[in-house]
């Protein structure tokens, strides 16, 4: 038995205007989900982001997830305002002045069949890093949605459900924060 057993772990679709807090607030990401045990969020979505969030009641875990040090991937499908320049691709993916940081280099790819779409995939968090990057190149993102943490995707969740994490995915998350 390891330490993880007999704690909760879900992958939640958050929706746009839930705010992922725990503190006592209308449009709470607990408040949302309703779940009978007392959760935590694994990192945080802005307001007006969505996707995939995780949310668990062992903190131990939690940091070993987020902190950058451990460069566990995040993917998210960005939609901007103006199509996307090549430029924009390569500066975004070496990195961007941020002001009080420069972001680590990233994976970043137009999706396929559109002209304002495009993959990110980050191993650092910093609040609205996304959108903060974008805002250096005059771009505004119009509709962030994370898709993948680690290993563990979306897939089809619809918005607003919660699902627990299957045994392969807790085996993989374990084995990649230990």
């Amino acid at each position: 038995m390891n330490q993880f057993d007999n704690h909760t772990y879900i992958a939640y679709n958050k929706p746009k205007g839930v705010i992922c807090t725990t503190e006592q607030i209308p449009g709470n990401i607990i408040e949302s989900i309703a779940h009978e045990k007392t959760l935590l969020p694994v990192g945080r979505l802005d307001k007006d982001s969505e996707g995939l969030i995780l949310l668990t009641d062992n903190a131990a875990i939690i940091n070993r997830i987020i902190h950058p040090d451990f460069k566990h991937e995040k993917e998210y499908i960005v939609t901007l305002n103006l199509p996307l320049r090549n430029e924009f691709i390569k500066q975004m993916a070496t990195g961007v002045d941020l002001g009080e940081a420069v972001t680590k280099p990233c994976k970043i790819k137009p999706e396929a069949g559109t002209r304002r779409v495009f993959r990110i995939i980050l191993t650092q968090g910093l609040n609205r890093q996304i959108r903060r990057m974008c805002a250096v190149f005059n771009y505004q993102v119009i509709k962030l949605q994370r898709v993948r943490i680690m290993h563990i995707k979306l897939g089809k969740l619809k918005e607003g459900e919660w699902r627990e994490l299957t045994n392969e995915e807790l085996e993989l998350l374990f084995a990649g924060c230990l």
